[in-house]
């Protein structure tokens, strides 16, 4: 059952992502931080977040790595997702037409400090970070559950600093100012003075 209800929050997050990409697509790229280390490293990401999980999902292959855990986990892991797929969601719709799946500045592109993204600057990170924590309590499997947490980790700590970078080339002293006032994926506690 929590296999199911995981397939159908993958399903429900990528079209999503696709329906914003799709909105995205006839506007024009103005400066582009994009690496060959941007490529790899979301490909790495996308093996750990969708091709692991999709093996797991319909193959037998990692059938010797499964584990069970009590069906509250399942539950709570259900409502983790749950949470992650709402912030997904806030901060596709915040960023609106601003969304860019690789890091591409595009014109007409606003920096985004309304809604979700007024407490912290990568919510989409925190929801994917969120919902690589539900996936081992939805997936039980050492490593289909996993793997999205782990190419998470890498994607958040090698990609923010260049997307940072890229919103400090492209904003200045206003994105500055915003990094001051918010969190990366967390609120602030304390607001500078």
């Amino acid at each position: 059952m929590f296999e199911t209800i995981y397939s159908g929050g993958v399903a429900l997050a990528f079209g999503m992502r696709l329906w914003y990409r799709w909105m995205t697509r006839q506007r024009v790229v103005t400066r582009s931080a994009v690496t060959w280390r941007e490529y790899v490293v979301l490909g790495l990401g996308f093996v750990g977040i969708l091709v692991i999980p999709l093996v797991h999902v319909t193959t037998p292959i990692f059938d010797r790595a499964t584990y069970h855990l009590p069906a509250w986990a399942g539950w709570l892991g259900t409502g983790l997702f749950g949470i992650a797929l709402g912030v997904l969601w806030r901060s596709h719709a915040d960023l609106g037409r601003n969304w860019s799946q690789t890091l591409h500045v595009r014109q007409g592109h606003d920096l985004v400090t309304h809604g979700v993204y007024t407490h912290i600057r990568h919510p989409m990170y925190a929801a994917f970070l969120l919902w690589g924590m539900a996936q081992p309590l939805l997936l039980q499997n050492w490593i289909a559950g996993w793997s999205h947490l782990a190419g998470m980790l890498v994607l958040y700590r090698v990609r923010v600093p260049s997307e940072e970078a890229l919103m400090m080339e492209t904003f200045g002293v206003a994105y500055r100012t915003y990094m001051q006032r918010t969190g990366r994926i967390l609120p602030r506690l304390r607001r500078p003075l």
